[in-house]
């Protein structure tokens, strides 16, 4: 839950919104007006039998009050980390106040930013096309930015896909070692759709294309085994729960059509690797073989990245695997995926700490690399990585190369056999790495690439560090 403050914030922000004073509100609750004026000063903790009265009185979705204090802080600090602020002389005391007492501005900051980010990237592109100069790419635009935040808000975890993922499977009796052809016979028995296989020389940039008017699903044969059950099963979701998507995807957080059909996209392929591999059993294996991802991914003839993606939804009440962060990379250090189970914050607007071995995988192609690290505030994490390869179809097609971060706090550590060997109850040897240099403090790091926001940048002609923004100080 969310400290006492911020859950006081939240309860006299509702009570506003509802135009009640305190002795109104505290007899809807059946409490005292002074009870309710403490909770509401932080002065007292928010009781269960409360919070349950204010879920049922005020229709009050009770996540919404998780404790996302932390995921708020690192947001704004990497806000005010761009250069822009520099001259305000913010501190991270600030930040944290302003996400405890307003958290509602500090919303209001994270939108505005996220606004002007996307305006100065227009901008920068449209100068550059009228110029002649640049590449002519897109602007990364904010729906994707909604479905991040969408999946995040929601743990990575849909029940009620997982529960249609069963009627299907019940349905369409698939079985593991027939799923292929189960999924098959019921697209055409069922629903009508009959599968055409287009031939690799015909397209090399559409693996799966649905004419819905003539009811007939185009596939590639560049798509492995493993990708046709996917994409089988992704396309199942999208017919058979059309209304359970649209009922998803119709959330607050989604403000744009284009937000709310790629929202669709992820949900349905989330879909798929629910039929593909199913939640108790998935769970029971991850367990059994202690999270060995490519053991995991023998059994369910999956990918390394889509057995990477399963372990990040086991997030049942009651029934959860290991709570994974996961993030894909390219070559250049763009992040094309990101989610944190574990509480890790990823840079969103900014480059990610050189220092995360999920960099270093591209150096060992298709081989698993570990690595412990620790986090400025002490807090340790074990990850793995390795990269993934995805052909475009022959010789002359190109390949497309990405490396997938999987990782959880120290504490886990002991349940993944990647650990063995490691001291996992110390970060005396651990990776010291950070969210991103503008907002690490490490000087004497020597990948350092930008001076760090909290403290003043010294430059001192007669003295080289170990990079340009080391302390040059006596004694340094």
């Amino acid at each position: 839950m969310a400290t006492p403050e911020r859950l006081g914030t939240r309860i006299r922000s509702i009570r506003r919104q509802h135009q009640l004073t305190q002795k109104q509100m505290a007899e809807r609750l059946e409490i005292s007006p002074s009870y309710l004026n403490l909770i509401e000063h932080g002065k007292r903790p928010l009781s269960a039998q409360v919070l349950i009265k204010l879920a049922q009185r005020f229709a009050i979705d009770l996540g919404t009050f998780a404790s996302d204090d932390a995921q708020a802080e690192a947001e704004l600090l990497e806000v005010f980390s761009d250069p822009l602020f520099d001259e305000l002389g913010l501190t991270n005391s600030d930040v944290k106040e302003l996400v405890t007492s307003c958290p509602g501005v500090g919303e209001a900051v994270l939108t505005l930013y996220r606004a002007f980010r996307e305006a100065r990237e227009a901008a920068s592109t449209l100068a550059s096309r009228m110029s002649g100069e640049g590449d002519g790419g897109e602007m990364v635009h904010l729906p994707t930015e909604e479905v991040h935040d969408f999946i995040q808000r929601q743990g990575n975890y849909f029940p009620r896909l997982e529960e249609a993922a069963e009627r299907l499977r019940r349905r369409a009796r698939i079985e593991d070692d027939n799923r292929y052809q189960r999924m098959a016979d019921y697209l055409e028995n069922v629903l009508g759709v009959r599968i055409t296989w287009v031939p690799a020389e015909t397209t090399t940039t559409i693996v799966r294309r649905f004419d819905a008017e003539r009811r007939v699903l185009f596939l590639s044969q560049l798509l492995p085994p493993r990708s046709r059950h996917f994409q089988l099963a992704h396309q199942l979701g999208l017919l058979e729960f059309h209304d359970l998507l649209d009922e998803l995807t119709d959330h607050r957080a989604l403000t744009s059509d284009e937000a709310r059909r790629l929202a669709r996209v992820t949900l349905a392929n989330y879909f798929a690797a629910a039929v593909l591999m199913p939640y108790d059993t998935m769970l029971e294996e991850a367990e059994r073989r202690r999270y060995d991802i490519e053991l995991l991914g023998h059994r369910f003839r999956a990918s390394f990245e889509q057995i990477c993606h399963r372990l990040c939804t086991l997030r049942r009440p009651g029934a959860e695997g290991v709570p994974f962060h996961m993030i894909r990379v390219d070559i250049a250090g763009n992040i094309s995926k990101r989610f944190s189970g574990s509480g890790i914050h990823f840079a969103r607007y900014s480059g990610a700490c050189p220092r995360w071995n999920v960099h270093a995988a591209f150096l060992t192609p298709g081989r698993i690399r570990t690595q412990m690290s620790v986090m400025e505030d002490g807090t340790g994490y074990f990850c793995v990585a390795r990269t993934v390869t995805k052909s475009g179809g022959g010789w002359t097609a190109p390949h497309a190369m990405h490396a997938i971060g999987l990782g959880c706090a120290l504490s886990y550590a002991p349940r993944l056999v990647y650990a063995d060997g490691y001291d996992v109850s110390t970060t005396e040897h651990a990776v010291p790495v950070g969210v991103t240099c503008r907002l690490c403090e490490r000087r004497n790091c020597p990948q350092r690439a930008f001076p760090p926001l909290s403290q003043r940048l010294q430059v001192d002609e007669n003295i080289r560090g170990i990079n340009l923004y080391a302390p040059v100080g006596p004694g340094s």
